[in-house]
This record gives C-alpha cells, sequence and structure tokens, in this order.
C-alpha cells in the first residue's frame, strides 16, 4: 500500500528558467486544493540538506505567476552527491513531516530525486524546468517558449542594424548540448543559416552558403549558432574564419547569453506550469513515484524519471528542412 500524503515539499534545482514560479504557485494551491501541506524547500538540495524551510499556503504564492527565476532559489550542491548529505536531507524532511517531493529542474535534479528515493523510498515526481528543451518525454520544457521569444525578439533587433549597415551577424544562442533553441528561434526570426549541434554543416557548407546568399542579393545576413555547436572551436573563431576567406563581410558577432534565462514567462509557459503542477501533485496522491510529468501532443503525461534522464530529446527533422527552404 502506497503510504499517505499528507505534506509535499517543492524545490527548484539546477538553472533557472521563466515559468518555475508558475509551477510552485500551482504544486502550492494544488496541495491547499486537496487539504494537504505544502513545504518551499531553498536552494534545491542544498536547502534540504540544511533545513532551510518554509511552510507554504495559496497565499504565500500570491502575484509570481507572472515572475521569472525562482523564489525558493537554486543551487547546485555537491554534498547532496554523497551518502552522508542524502542522510541528512532525509532526516531533516521526516522532522518536517514531509512525506513526499515535487522537483522542478532538469535531468540533475532528477537523477538527485532517483538515487534519493532509491535509498529512502522517499516519493519524487519531477517537472521539468530548463529553457534547453532537451529532455525526453516532454515537447516543451518550462522556459522554453519564453526563451525563444526572447532570442526572437533579439535577433529582430539585430537585423534592424544587420541592414543598416550591410553585415553579417553571428547570433550565438542557448541551449547547452541542444539545438531545439537555434532551430526553432532561427527560422521564426528569418535567419539565412542555423547551425546546431546535431547536424553537422561544416565549414565549407557554411562558406557556400553565405556565398549564395550574398550573389542571392542578400546585403545582410543573420546566422544563428546553439553554444553547444561543433563547427568552430568558438563562435569568435568562426568569425574570424570567415573574415579571412569572405573578406567582402563585414561580420559582428553577439552572443546573447543569460538574458534568455530571465524574463516574465510566456502566457503558454504559464499555464503549462500549472498543468504539470496539479498532475505532479495528484500523480503523489495516487500513490504514484519517480515519474516526471511532460506534455506530449498536448496532454500531460508521466514519463518514468530514468527514461526522462536517459532518453534523448530529438530535434525535429522536419524543421531542419523548413529551415533549408527558408534560407533559399
Amino acid at each position: 500500500m502506497p503510504k499517505t500524503i499528507k505534506k509535499v515539499g517543492v524545490l527548484t534545482s539546477g538553472g533557472d528558467s521563466p515559468g518555475m514560479n508558475a509551477a510552485i504557485r500551482s504544486v502550492v494551491r494544488t496541495c491547499a486544493y486537496h487539504n494537504i501541506e505544502c513545504l518551499g524547500i531553498y536552494r534545491g538540495y542544498q536547502g534540504m540538506i540544511e533545513g532551510d524551510f518554509k511552510e507554504m499556503g495559496p497565499r504565500s504564492v500570491n502575484n509570481i505567476v507572472n515572475k521569472g527565476g525562482t523564489i525558493l532559489k537554486s543551487a547546485r550542491s555537491l554534498e547532496f552527491r554523497t551518502p552522508e548529505g542524502r542522510k541528512k536531507a532525509y532526516d531533516n524532511l521526516v522532522k518536517a513531516g514531509v512525506d513526499a517531493l515535487v522537483v522542478i529542474g532538469g535531468d540533475g535534479s532528477f537523477t538527485g530525486g532517483l538515487i534519493f528515493n532509491s535509498e529512502y523510498g522517499f516519493p519524487v515526481m519531477g517537472i521539468p524546468g530548463t529553457i534547453d528543451n532537451d529532455i525526453f518525454g516532454t515537447s516543451h520544457t518550462l522556459g522554453y517558449d519564453t526563451a525563444l521569444n526572447t532570442v526572437v525578439d533579439c535577433i529582430d533587433k539585430i537585423r534592424d542594424t544587420a541592414s543598416s549597415h550591410n553585415r553579417l551577424f553571428f547570433v550565438e544562442v542557448m541551449g547547452r548540448d541542444a539545438g531545439h533553441i537555434a532551430l526553432n528561434a532561427g527560422i521564426g526570426a528569418g535567419a539565412e543559416e542555423i547551425l546546431i549541434p546535431e547536424e553537422d554543416l561544416g565549414l565549407d557548407r557554411l562558406l557556400d552558403s553565405l556565398q549564395k546568399s550574398k550573389a542571392s542579393g542578400k546585403s545582410s545576413s543573420i546566422v544563428v549558432i546553439a553554444e553547444g555547436d561543433k563547427i568552430g572551436k568558438n563562435v569568435f573563431e568562426l568569425k574570424d574564419y570567415v573574415e579571412a576567406n569572405l573578406p567582402e563581410y563585414d561580420v559582428r558577432v553577439s552572443v546573447l547569453g543569460h538574458m534568455q534565462r530571465g524574463g516574465s514567462p510566456s502566457c503558454f509557459d504559464r499555464v503549462l506550469a500549472s498543468r504539470l503542477g496539479v498532475k505532479a501533485v495528484e500523480s503523489l496522491l495516487d500513490g504514484k513515484s519517480n515519474y516526471m510529468v511532460g506534455l506530449q501532443q498536448d496532454k500531460v503525461a508521466l514519463t518514468p524519471l530514468e527514461q526522462a534522464i536517459k532518453g534523448k530529446s530529438e530535434i525535429d527533422r522536419e524543421l531542419l528542412r523548413v529551415s533549408d527552404i527558408m534560407s533559399t
């Protein structure tokens, strides 16, 4: 028989992403709806080890659905990777009367939750929160849609300058080892070329593409590069290479950086976070554990945490074809 859940702990771990606060709000209010308690755990697993807890009710999450970042803070915890650290965390949860955990984060956070469950049988449910969209079992992670809109807005502004000065801009976007942001934002912003880790374009093909763009009458170009792309050692060396081989181009680099992780979440991310938070708590109440709640074909579905961690989020091959056609 599954244990009766009377109090749920919620934490955010790993990199922050827009929509995390909306997910916290959803977890807290779903607990209240079902007449169970909710405990906010500050600074992720490190806060579990240090007992940095706060009781949370419906009014404690007022006016956070629109805020980026996470009110519960986030931190990496080397101590939680040790059996001694996890024992401290477990003892603190038991002392606080917590019966189950909702972990909002990425694959590293889920791995910690899975190990914790294997050692102590503690029910764990994951909510995917990362702008990289690189987690298996969900079409969208929290923050991904917001990051896309941020990137497209930035590229639109950069294009104004590129067009005014007949320049080629390399725009580097985040995404870790995945090209989802680069591919989708590149298409949305009308980029002439998109470089992603999943597709090795190669330097020669890049030069050929840029030459064709010039010959077709394009006076300026935008190339979107995922930070994990391997075509060059880094975007600045790529700039130097293109300038050396195509001296007719005036090349500039813009690294968008952490602005992509901040800002008010989009409506899509707010709704997604609300849906996932409800499903996470209600799945725990149904006796389920070691699952991630995600979006599959616009339906909220459960994926075993182990699959979510080990599975690979695939790039949309049809979007690659669309990108090639649009760059004509």
